[in-house]
């Protein structure tokens, strides 16, 4: 789970310096996915640490 939140911070990282160069409504879009992706990304991490204390 850690793995998949990395990759997935790092995705959210790259769409949103993609999202900066984007214009208009395309750009927006790519932006709210970024940090969707970031938000997922972190997410992730804190269960696996959770995840991890309990067992």
């Amino acid at each position: 789970m850690k793995v998949i939140g990395i990759l997935l911070i790092i995705l959210g990282i790259v769409g949103i310096v993609m999202g900066l160069m984007m214009f208009g409504d395309i750009g927006v879009a790519c932006l709210v996915g970024a940090f969707a992706a970031m938000l997922s990304g972190i997410g992730f991490i804190v269960v696996s640490v959770k995840i991890k204390r309990l067992a």
